[in-house]
């Protein structure tokens, strides 16, 4: 039991894991931050724009089968809202990811290349030289 501890121990403390945490608490505040903006700042103008439609309200209600039963909806309105926060939040991520990557180039070091290792003597190259000893024997 303690060799299993100490392997859960290991295993949380490594680098790798404790970078995952921070980015999945990271990015579940940064997705509350970006469904804001969607939703307080960028769906309201696009509403009023195409006559002040709400999306998250569309809906289709299908026809009750039984009586006195609610109605069953389907909320594409949700679902339209949902994908425009995806390719929001995937745009964003994506400029995000460019920037630091433009800035992790510029720290890298110009990086000088080895010197390329003699060449391997050919086939030919070999037998002379073997006629060559032989011929000194």
């Amino acid at each position: 039991m303690a060799k299993f501890v100490q392997e859960f121990k290991d295993f949380a403390m490594r680098g790798n894991v404790l970078d995952m945490a921070v980015g999945v608490i990271i990015g579940g505040a940064f997705g509350k931050i970006v469904s804001s903006l969607v939703a307080d700042v960028i769906m309201p103008p696009i509403g009023w724009l195409v006559g002040g439609v709400n999306f998250s309200d569309l809906k289709y209600d299908l026809p009750v089968v039984i009586s006195g039963q609610e109605p069953a909806t389907i909320a594409y309105g949700a679902f339209i809202q949902s994908c425009i926060d995806f390719l929001i939040i995937a745009f964003c991520i994506f400029l995000m990811i460019k920037g630091i990557s433009k800035l992790t180039k510029k720290k890298e070091e110009p990086k000088t290349e080895e010197p390329a290792a003699p060449a391997a003597p050919t086939q030919e190259e070999l037998l002379a030289e073997i006629r060559d000893l032989l011929k000194q024997k």
